[in-house]
């Protein structure tokens, strides 16, 4: 898979997961797909199993993107993730690919926390701003037969909006984002 098509297929997903077409959210799923959540212990096997466990999840779900990162059938994702508008959460996403559907997802949540005392932020902290000010018209493709590599650093160009891919949020605001 490459570094377009997989956001594609996460911006339609966040897009209907959380209430609006639990259906069209879980198309990126084989038949076969495991979802997995390890901090809680759950699994579904199943696209439908997992599209009937989305159906009847209880809280509004917004998401707002961070980085995707990965190459081939092998990506990473970093969300924020709030609950019916409540705190935000960081969730990692881990996504297996066979072909252009998932066939295994395991999702990781974290709630923020604050630094240590006198704890710095390393000197990312400008490099990180103007870097994201720019952003590659595509994601260099791996070398076939190449050194397994972890593809490339991909995120946020500018802030999505909050809500940005709640379903009331606007198609134009969903072509900006990923910070690469």
């Amino acid at each position: 898979m490459r570094y377009d098509e997989v956001r594609e297929l996460l911006v339609r997903q966040w897009t209907y997961t959380g209430g609006p077409n639990e259906a069209k959210g879980s198309e990126l799923y084989h038949d076969d797909a495991v979802l997995e959540f390890p901090q809680s212990g759950e699994r579904f096997v199943g696209r439908a199993n997992i599209d009937g466990w989305r159906q009847q999840y209880p809280a509004r779900l917004d998401f707002e993107p961070r980085e995707l990162r990965g190459a081939g059938d092998l990506w990473v994702a970093e969300t924020g993730l709030r609950y019916d508008g409540g705190e935000l959460l960081s969730v990692i996403k881990i996504l297996q690919f066979r072909g252009d559907k998932v066939e295994r997802e395991t999702l990781y949540f974290a709630e923020p926390f604050a630094a240590p005392s006198g704890a710095g932020r390393g000197p990312t902290t400008a490099s990180r701003s103007a870097a994201a000010t720019s952003r590659p018209t595509s994601a260099p493709e791996a070398e076939p037969g190449g050194p397994a590599s972890p593809g490339p650093r991909l995120g946020m160009v500018g802030a999505w909006p909050t809500r940005m891919c709640s379903p009331w949020s606007s198609p134009a605001a969903r072509g900006s984002g990923w910070r690469r």
